[in-house]
């Protein structure tokens, strides 16, 4: 224990230092903080005396905690008086038994940890060398910073703890809704001192206007626009240690405080030298938070090191830890600015090969005034969207769905941080759409089976639903057998009718929900999962129903989807397109032979394809278009679908059907003809009989 113990005479004196703060949670962590990260000494001893003045802060604020814990309160006092007196004769008679607690196992872990890594090779100097999220070598730099690991879980746990403990107290004297502004407040000002990854969380429940009370709302809006800046001068060191000049060499105009703070970096409105005879230009420049990568990598280590905990402890029956690296991937991409270049620029050469290309874009790039931690592009003029008026807003929340629809389902790579500080509405009226730097790529096969469970949802086929959940990983293969089960059937047809009647979560009998999918998992098992991948699709479309809820109360996000879905399986060439076109036009009968189009879904697809050409075309935003000229442009791109010189499934579901009536049509004329001929003595026509 000797041997591995740590402390110095700085160290007691900075344990000193801290622990006579004035905020007891941060003398505590504070002593707690330098009591495990000191260097080697050589008795434990010394540890302990060093350590000593710390005890005192940590002895009311960790252990009180603990110990009045209804849910490990017991078993943490059985353990002090069953261990704490062996283990005070061998440290230090005088310490109490929940510190003697802590240093014990503090000291039987470094020397184990000593041990095992004998003859391996040395950790990584940082978490992610190769500046990509990385959870292995993530836990091998960490499983060496052992002091920082407990600092931070400490911290985490307290602050929440704190938090939560007042909350279950006002849901016990029935104050929640009384104290709701105050907790709200609260809330934000935790989010923020957690730091960026639960600043994140955070802003994007600010806008789930139908999952949380309005005072939730308007306090985690706060998040939005009032993240804490670091100092300019932090920032312009990075700037000019980053492009390889002086703040004074690279622009005309650089102000002393920034425009805007986020939880990853923030932005300064300045000003650059023209070229080749241009005037000067005002850029936006992005500059990222120093020592950042560190935060984020303890923390996504942490949540990772919990995750099969909280698998386990509320029966998730999904891939939990799959689901963390999946975000953790996509934080730590949206840290290197040069990859947020690129998938600005990737998206603008996608979207101008499609007709939203005149009503959205990207703020273009600065490519000189870009690095990693540097991100430089033209400053664009606009307000933010959900600060737009109320007629604007609906119109381009339609534009945005159905660019968001075309970047999962067509170009292929999905911005995926949508929050309304994103989303600015031009003065030109046009949807400009900031910050590329949390994105992820969905490949052609699963783009297609989206399409299907679209077609499936908008149309209200819910007879295919479980399949198309099934393909799409929502439920395990294993379970295959039961998805056709009425039961499952009907459950979520109930929920798919409601979310489609509009209104979001809130026009949910969410209990009822609850009851129906309890009853489905006490008979068959726990049949439903959430796919890694997804976390990042439902982030982005749960933030833009969150815009159209605040802005319509009867919004309804998947209708919203139908004209796109119109769009993709009109124009769509691919068999299995195909096949989805025939699912929404014919409906359950799209097996038989003697299969009829419905008029009504007919109408459906038609008006949703017309939705789309007036929303990318912008005829919504004040062009001066009359019905008449809006309603002849749709005949002419309907014709030219069915003119096509390429064979698609539209022509083949038009064939079939037109073949149909010309035989049913010649059918008629048999008929009668036969009839006027005449009838012989045999009951027989003479049309018949010849």
């Amino acid at each position: 224990a000797a041997g591995v113990a740590s402390s110095t005479s700085d160290a007691a004196a900075a344990a000193v230092a801290t622990s006579s703060s004035s905020s007891p949670a941060g003398s505590a962590l504070g002593s707690i903080s330098s009591f495990l990260e000191s260097p080697p000494i050589a008795a434990a001893g010394e540890l302990i005396d060093g350590a000593f003045t710390a005890v005192d802060a940590y002895e009311t604020l960790f252990d009180s905690q603990l110990s009045n814990s209804p849910i490990v309160g017991e078993i943490w006092d059985s353990t002090k008086e069953m261990l704490g007196p062996m283990f005070n004769t061998l440290i230090h008679p005088d310490l109490p038994p929940s510190v003697t607690l802590v240093i014990t196992s503090y000291i039987t872990y470094a020397v184990f940890s000593a041990l095992l890594s004998i003859g391996q090779e040395p950790p990584p100097n940082s978490p992610y060398p190769m500046n990509k999220y990385d959870a292995m070598s993530a836990k091998k730099y960490f499983d060496n910073k052992f002091g920082m690991v407990v600092k931070r879980a400490i911290e985490v746990a307290v602050l929440s703890g704190t938090f939560l403990v007042k909350l279950a107290s006002d849901a016990a004297s029935g104050k929640l809704e009384e104290n709701s502004e105050g907790r709200a407040e609260e809330l934000s000002v935790l989010l923020t001192k957690l730091g960026p990854s639960f600043i994140k969380i955070g802003q994007s429940l600010s806008i789930r206007t139908d999952l949380l009370s309005p005072a939730y709302v308007r306090g985690l809006k706060q998040l939005q626009d009032q993240v804490p800046p670091f100092s300019t001068a932090e920032a312009r060191e990075i700037i000019e240690s980053e492009l390889g000049s002086s703040i004074e060499e690279m622009f005309v105009e650089f102000p002393p405080e920034p425009i805007a703070a986020a939880s990853l970096g923030q932005v300064y409105r300045a000003k650059i030298r023209g070229q080749d005879g241009e005037e000067d230009r005002w850029v936006a420049v992005k500059v990222q938070r120093p020592n950042i990568m560190n935060q984020i990598a303890l923390d996504m280590h942490l949540i990772r090191d919990v995750a099969p905990f909280m698998k386990r402890t509320f029966n998730l029956n999904t891939d939990f830890v799959g689901v963390v690296d999946t975000w953790g991937a996509g934080f730590v991409d949206e840290l290197d600015y040069i990859e947020e270049a690129i998938n600005a620029k990737t998206f603008m050469e996608g979207i101008e090969q499609t007709p939203l290309s005149g009503v959205v874009f990207s703020p273009p790039v600065v490519d000189e005034l870009t690095t990693r931690k540097v991100l430089t592009t033209e400053w664009i003029v606009g307000e933010r969207l959900d600060k737009s008026g109320k007629e604007d807003v609906s119109i381009l929340c339609s534009i945005a769905m159905n660019t968001y629809l075309t970047m999962m389902l067509e170009t292929g790579v999905l911005h995926c941080d949508p929050h309304p500080g994103n989303l600015l509405r031009t003065t030109d009226g046009k949807l400009c759409i900031l910050d590329w730097g949390m994105v992820t790529k969905l490949d052609p096969d699963l783009q297609i089976t989206l399409i299907e469970h679209m077609a499936h949802l908008t149309s209200a086929d819910y007879e295919e639903i479980p399949k198309d959940l099934l393909l799409l990983g929502f439920i395990p293969e294993n379970k295959a057998d039961l998805i056709r089960d009425s039961g499952v059937v009907e459950t979520l047809a109930e929920i798919y009718g409601a979310w489609t009647a509009g209104g979001g979560a809130a026009a949910i009998n969410v209990n009822k929900v609850i009851a129906d999918l309890q009853d489905l998992t006490a008979e068959k098992g726990n049949l439903f999962q959430i796919p890694p991948y997804f976390a990042y699709i439902a982030k982005s479309f749960s933030v833009l129903e969150g815009i159209g809820l605040s802005n319509d109360a009867q919004y309804s996000i998947i209708n919203e989807c139908l004209p796109y879905v119109s769009k993709r399986l009109l124009t769509d060439k691919s068999d299995r397109t195909g096949g989805a076109l025939s699912t929404f036009i014919f409906g359950p009968d799209k097996n038989k032979e003697d299969r009829i189009i419905d008029y009504d879904r007919v109408e459906q697809l038609v008006s949703g394809f017309g939705d789309y050409t007036t929303s990318a075309a912008g005829e919504l935003q004040g062009k001066n278009t009359t019905r008449a000229e809006v309603i002849e442009g749709l005949a002419d791109q309907v014709l030219d679908l069915l003119a096509s010189e390429e064979e698609t499934p539209l022509q083949e579901i038009f064939i079939e059907q037109l073949a149909k009536i010309i035989t049913s049509s010649s059918r008629t004329v048999w008929s009668d003809l036969r009839e006027r001929s005449g009838v012989l003595t045999n009951g027989r026509t003479v049309l018949g009989t010849l």
